[in-house]
């Protein structure tokens, strides 16, 4: 018992050194644990089942997938998803059945699979992964043009309970006897049960949250937690899809206004990344070396197959009406559908059914080599392919887009610097007039002397003074900011904002110089580049 805590320590050591190295490198983080879990399976250093290990790593894959599709939810800003919501919602759905129906074919035609085994195969890689993607865009600070990273988030995060269920039909067909009206009634069963309770279950627990007072600290995200786990349960026992109506729970209760939500983030945080360890380092465990080189080659056919024809075909047909994604972006949208592991989840399900015997491939090492591939090879390669396709936006933060909850906060700090033209200058604190609301908590002396204030400070020309106030969250909506940029050829450079038009009801409150932020005046020379924040009552 103490050898395997010790070797479990070790473990998650080695996984947080990965982590660093491979975000340095470059290299998909979730790679690295396949890796270390082939290695210590080599090793023959953890027994996980012997003959039932492809059901003992599908429980607790499942268990670790509920977090992930959860936080995949809780961690999606609403606010920049909505501009992109039919767009990534028509790929999460037709996208995914479209790719799985491609893949299918092209696997009975290429490599004379039977109609069964191409379709099933089609189904359980038809979702891409939002771990991959999303650690990629992260660490390398990847900002994508027009939108690209939020539809790529929300498509990604909501993909799997399609590809999910469209296994299950699969399995269900394998075992025979069922009928179109079965198939339909599951698939009303999956959809209607999944978002009935996912929609019923957050709006029972934000109402909990929101009017219940948690006497500890800490209980607040075992309340969550267990939210979590029973978004999934449930649905899943009346035959509802559970992994949507996670994806759901975690997508309503992470747009609401509640409190601790940063604290809640992090938890969450450290949750999830656990379970990508646990469910990557499992997998890699359950994966033999032998029986990948022997599914090396059909493994390889299938992810070109999704490469260069299922996944393309299935972006363009769902993009291309909507008409401001060029050819350039729909490429990158594409080249960004990595796989990874719900697709091998999905499969360890196809191998532990027991319709596992009516197929004859192996169909779990298929998918291994597909998604070791897809990752080492679209993940090492996202961001040089992005530079190529011109769709790199420097000004973008790719960390505002996705689990970012600093704007959040309850307080904010703000400096000022005192000049002689300043009607603070030479005056005392407590002669301020500063509203209860706002409070000058620290004075930055011209000679770099840190002073505590008190109402006897007195400020003088040169000094630096930081002020707290209580963050605006603007839950109503009633904050609407605009950005106008201002183009290499626009008039307008070179002139003072004063003489910037601006419609009646306007305020432009910030200016972002490249990396520099300004608060503006009405002197403040306009440049080239300058991305102007307009506020619009």
């Amino acid at each position: 018992m103490i050898s395997a805590l010790i070797l479990v320590s070790i473990i998650i050591f080695i996984c947080v050194i990965l982590n660093n190295a491979t975000n340095r490198l470059g290299m998909p983080v979730l790679l690295a644990f396949i890796l270390l879990g082939m290695l210590f399976g080599g090793l023959q250093v953890f027994d996980i089942g012997g003959d039932d290990s492809y059901k003992v790593v599908e429980r607790v894959s499942t268990v670790a997938l509920i977090f992930i599709m959860f936080y995949g939810g809780y961690g999606t800003r609403w606010s920049a998803a909505k501009p992109v919501a039919i767009e990534s919602g028509l790929l999460a759905t037709v996208g995914v059945v479209l790719t799985a129906g491609i893949t299918g074919v092209c696997c009975h035609f290429l490599l004379g699979w039977n109609w069964i085994e191409s379709l099933l195969m089609g189904s359980v890689v038809s979702s891409t992964d939002a771990a991959s993607v999303f650690s990629i865009l992260r660490s390398r600070k990847l900002g994508l043009k027009n939108g690209s990273a939020s539809l790529l988030e929300l498509e990604s995060g909501s993909n799997d309970p399609c590809s999910y269920m469209m296994t299950v039909i699969m399995l269900s067909l394998i075992e025979g006897g069922v009928s179109a009206g079965n198939i339909a009634l599951t698939l009303l069963s999956q959809l209607g049960f999944g978002a009935f309770f996912g929609v019923g279950i957050a709006l029972a627990a934000t109402w909990f949250i929101k009017h219940v007072k948690f006497r500890s600290s800490g209980y607040d995200s075992l309340f969550v937690l267990a939210v979590a786990i029973i978004s999934y349960a449930l649905p899943s026992a009346v035959n509802g899809n559970g992994y949507l109506s996670a994806y759901i729970v975690g997508i309503i209760l992470g747009n609401q206004t509640i409190g601790n939500k940063k604290e809640l983030v992090h938890f969450f945080d450290g949750v999830t990344s656990l379970m990508q360890v646990v469910i990557f380092f499992m997998l890699g465990l359950l994966a033999k070396p032998t029986n990948l080189q022997t599914n090396l080659i059909d493994g390889s056919v299938i992810f070109l197959i999704l490469l260069f024809v299922s996944r393309p075909i299935s972006v363009i047909l769902c993009l291309t009406p909507f008409r401001k994604y060029d050819f350039k972006q729909q490429l990158l949208i594409s080249f960004a559908g990595l796989r990874g592991a719900a697709s091998i989840v999905f499969a360890i399900m196809a191998m532990s059914a027991s319709s596992s015997s009516f197929v004859g491939r192996d169909i779990f090492n298929v998918v291994f080599c597909i998604v070791l591939v897809s990752i080492s090879l679209q993940g090492t390669l996202l961001p040089y392919v992005s530079k190529r396709l011109g769709q790199i936006d420097e000004k973008a933060d790719v960390m505002k887009t996705f689990t970012d909850f600093s704007d959040e906060t309850d307080l904010q700090f703000t400096e000022i610097k005192i000049t002689r033209e300043n009607r603070w200058c030479n005056k005392l604190v407590k002669d301020l007039g500063l509203p209860r609301a706002m409070l000058l908590c620290q004075v930055i002396k011209k000679d770099g002397k840190l002073v505590l204030p008190n109402g006897n400070t007195l400020l003088e020309s040169g000094d630096k003074v930081i002020i707290c106030t209580q963050a605006y969250n603007n839950s109503d909506g009633t904050l609407m900011i605009v950005k106008h940029l201002i183009e290499e050829k626009s008039k307008w450079i070179g002139h003072q904002l004063k003489d910037y038009p601006t419609q009646e009801h306007t305020q432009i409150i910030l200016i972002e110089r490249g990396r520099k932020r300004i608060i503006p005046n009405g002197n403040t020379v306009l440049k080239s580049g300058d991305l102007l924040y307009v506020n619009k009552v």
